[in-house]
């Protein structure tokens, strides 16, 4: 066997080990799941209720999920169930562990979102093999996350070039999300938005700042340079098969619904609609945001300004009420 170089040690240590969470009444079946477990090299927490396993999870998130059917208060099917429903928590493995036989109680389980099953009485080696294979689905899932977050990272770098925009990547996040909420769009749509409000214009991190920070005042050569970064950031982000919900977003945020916009020169319901309400967003925050070369409109000026850009074939005059509605909605419950 080679000797470890040098290093190798230390690597290891600071390697986090995956944490799994045991949630179980029975201190028999607890105490066994934690010293298999533990014997095995993971970092195991034990609880016996769902309460407390809601707590230890709000604390610190762990890799996996082992749990018990049936236990006082809260059963494993409803604490399944609300971390399934959480975009925080819906990603982390949860598996149920019964005695229940009954096929009723498995399609239960999976109607609320278990990723597997353990039968009562335990065999360490099921226990082991299905430990290993959802943590190792879990490790994907966090590679996925990570990326995901150095490009939305990147976006944000984009904005911090033009001090102007600071804070931009935010709020279309926030207003775009909410939009799609307003519009009764799936969680799935949901996320897009709010992730397209970080990617939308990643792109730019190709063009340089001559240009970037020129503001409107482009020459032709500087304007065939601009049109392209939808289509560059669109291919920065398409290895990533997470974000395909955003890619349209990306592409398409610059198009005019009366087909006059770039790249593609869509129009009308050619344009994904999930780039149509970004598009909307993009472009209140762009007139009630002051740059050097124009003063920030008020909310009731930006709405005009909209409603007649609208009237006049840019944007979708629906979503543009739609957003107004929803602002205004937000301002009597505020």
């Amino acid at each position: 066997m080679q000797p470890e170089g040098p290093g190798a040690s230390d690597l290891s240590l600071r390697r986090r080990l995956p944490r799994i969470l045991v949630v179980d009444d029975n201190p028999n079946t607890m105490n066994l799941m934690q010293d298999l477990l533990s014997s095995r090299g993971y970092d195991v927490v034990a609880v016996p209720d769902a309460s407390q396993a809601e707590a230890e999870i709000f604390q610190r998130p762990p890799d996996l999920v082992l749990s018990d059917v049936i236990m006082p208060g809260k059963s494993g099917y409803e604490l399944c169930r609300e971390l399934k429903e959480n975009p925080a928590t819906r990603l982390i493995p949860f598996v149920l562990i019964t005695g229940l036989a009954e096929r009723e109680d498995r399609v239960r389980g999976i109607e609320a979102g278990a990723d597997d099953f353990l039968s009562k009485p335990i065999f360490p080696e099921e226990l082991f093999a299905r430990v290993k294979s959802l943590l190792k689905l879990k490790e994907f899932t966090d590679e996925l996350e990570t990326a995901e977050s150095v490009l939305c990272s990147l976006g944000l770098s984009v904005e911090s070039r033009d001090p102007y925009t600071e804070g931009h990547c935010e709020r279309l996040a926030e207003n775009a999300s909410n939009l799609g909420r307003h519009l009764d769009l799936d969680e799935d749509d949901v996320t897009a938005l709010r992730r397209g409000g970080y990617l939308h214009d990643l792109g730019k991190i190709a063009v340089p700042d001559e240009i970037l920070k020129k503001g409107a005042n482009l020459n032709s050569q500087e304007w065939a340079v601009m049109r392209l970064h939808p289509v560059t950031g669109e291919n920065i982000c398409r290895p990533l098969k997470s974000l395909r919900l955003v890619l349209p977003i990306i592409r398409s945020h610059h198009e005019h619904f009366n087909g006059t916009g770039y790249p593609d020169n869509l129009e009308g319901q050619s344009i994904p609609l999930l780039a149509r309400i970004l598009q909307v967003v993009d472009v209140y925050d762009a007139l009630t945001t002051a740059r050097p070369y124009k003063p920030a409109l008020t909310h009731d000026h930006a709405a005009r300004t909209m409603q007649d850009e609208a009237r006049a074939g840019f944007w979708d005059p629906v979503l543009v009420n739609e957003f107004f509605a929803m602002l205004d909605r937000q301002k009597r419950v505020a």
